[in-house]
């Protein structure tokens, strides 16, 4: 079986969305089966430390809202914002994790309106949803952070709320362990230069992350008409020791690994 080499290069749209197209197809299954349980096929989680949204109310009042989730994965947050009285719309960039979706709302006898699209060029006309948010899902994968609130922008109606949350930006100085060889800074937090993932044997492009900064975030919304109204970094639950990729209990007692972001459309 061919190995994975790591590197640091600039990368475009379309290289990180055919890179990262086929990781999250090839990984939905591993994906589900390890976390599903954790998630809840109706669960609302901001990130690994297990923050609810029924806990920080971040969307606010869903009840009759017109809601676009981006990075739906298997759909758990848009069922949960279904079961409370919101209108969903769920889109991702892998099939896999769709199926994954249509098989749970088959067991819970539901819809959740789902499209296979990606978020670096939204599907929809301008002023069609209340409220636009992703949990943990596709914006780290995007590579033109700009182009991808301005859409977000575009699609919200006046008044209306863009929420997300992604990667804690001050994680991109520090290697992705969750043991103590995590916790040793190594990588300057400035350093935007999207981490890669090549195969070994065909030199393809197998995954693609890119980084931006807390202030390279609020300038994006800003710039676009967005007006940020609250910024979470959520500390690391007593008695919580699940251990998720980069994130556990070792790294979170001592540095944030989760940012949320809420903003408003003037």
């Amino acid at each position: 079986m061919s190995g994975v080499r790591p590197e640091r290069r600039p990368v475009d749209e379309a290289e990180s969305l055919r890179a990262n197209r086929a990781d999250w197809d090839a990984y939905a299954d591993e994906y589900q089966s390890t976390h599903g349980e954790f998630l809840g096929d109706a669960g609302f989680l901001w990130g690994p430390e297990g923050v609810r949204e029924d806990d920080v109310h971040v969307l606010g009042d869903v009840v009759g809202r017109d809601v676009l989730e981006i990075g739906s994965g298997a759909g758990q947050c848009s069922r949960w914002v279904l079961r409370h009285g919101g209108r969903p719309v769920a889109i991702d960039v892998s099939m896999r994790q769709l199926q994954h979706s249509r098989r749970i709302d088959l067991e819970h006898d539901v819809v959740v309106p789902s499209l296979c699209a990606s978020a670096a060029g939204l599907p929809f006309r301008e002023d069609s949803f209340d409220i636009v948010f992703s949990a943990f899902g596709a914006l780290q994968f995007v590579a033109d952070a700009g182009a991808l609130v301005g859409d977000v922008a575009r699609v919200l109606r006046p008044g209306g709320i863009f929420a997300f949350s992604v990667t804690h930006p001050t994680r991109w100085m520090f290697p992705d362990d969750p043991g103590e060889e995590g916790l040793v800074a190594s990588q300057s937090y400035w350093d935007r230069t999207p981490y890669v993932e090549v195969d070994d044997e065909t030199g393809e492009t197998r995954y693609v992350e890119h980084h931006r900064t807390l202030g390279d975030w609020v300038a994006a919304l800003t710039r676009h008409g967005l007006h940020l109204t609250a910024l979470l970094e959520p500390q690391w639950p007593e008695g919580h020791d699940r251990t998720w990729g980069g994130w556990s209990r070792v790294r979170g007692v001592l540095t944030p690994g989760t940012a949320i972001f809420r903003a408003r459309r003037a």
